[in-house]
């Protein structure tokens, strides 16, 4: 992680910072399963990177002073991932109620998802990499589907079955930038031992690297 974010910094030539006191490589100080890194080059550019589980996130672009702090934006801005109804496609020779796959037709496992039918509750569950299907004894038609992913937290609005579906649904994660974070006016503030980062999805803590 270190060595990434020193080989980040030799990107550009150095340049004025606007505030120097923050120029610096950082460390995430967030638990024992959870890795990161922040550099504020003085050029007035950053990189940034997380790892936690399956949850893998990095940005880079421009930093500047706001008062006592400094706000970060992502350059260029990322294109965030989307799910799209795509084309019916068998798995093991049958076509499933409902299968999420990458564009190449990979099945995507730990979907959520909400099935809504033409009687009785909606069922919920997650995917597996063959989809799902209702057991065998639920003769009920899917009428509207609702699906989530959780690491990214992509989200689409619900898909509704008519009657050329079949009562089947194939949706598509298209990736474009996934994992890609839109830092857009994210400030972080000085601590003793380094800055706390404020983000919409909260506080993260990093602590200076070469300091007491």
């Amino acid at each position: 992680m270190r060595t990434l974010l020193l080989a980040a910094a030799l990107i550009a030539a150095p340049a004025a910072a606007q505030d120097p006191s923050f120029v610096g490589e950082y460390s995430l100080a967030e638990g024992p399963d959870v890795g990161g890194g922040l550099l504020i080059r003085n050029d007035g550019r950053f990189a940034y990177m997380l790892a936690a589980g399956a949850l893998d996130e990095r940005a880079e672009g421009r930093w500047e002073a706001r008062g006592d702090m400094i706000c970060l934006t992502t350059e260029p801005k990322p294109v965030p991932p989307a799910l799209e109804k795509g084309p019916l496609i068998p798995v093991e020779g049958a076509i499933p109620t409902l299968l999420v796959t990458w564009p190449d037709g990979e099945g995507v496992a730990g979907i959520d998802f909400v099935v809504g039918f033409d009687s009785g509750e909606p069922v919920e569950g997650y995917t597996q990499y063959y989809g799902w299907t209702p057991g065998d004894d639920d003769k009920r038609v899917p009428r509207w589907i609702e699906i989530s992913e959780p690491i990214y937290n992509i989200t689409a609005p619900r898909f509704v079955l008519g009657e050329a579906d079949g009562g089947k649904l194939r949706v598509t994660i298209v990736p474009n930038d996934i994992g890609v974070v839109n830092f857009e006016g994210a400030c972080a503030e000085k601590t003793d031992r380094g800055v706390t980062l404020h983000r919409a999805e909260g506080d993260m803590r990093f602590v200076r690297l070469g300091g007491e």
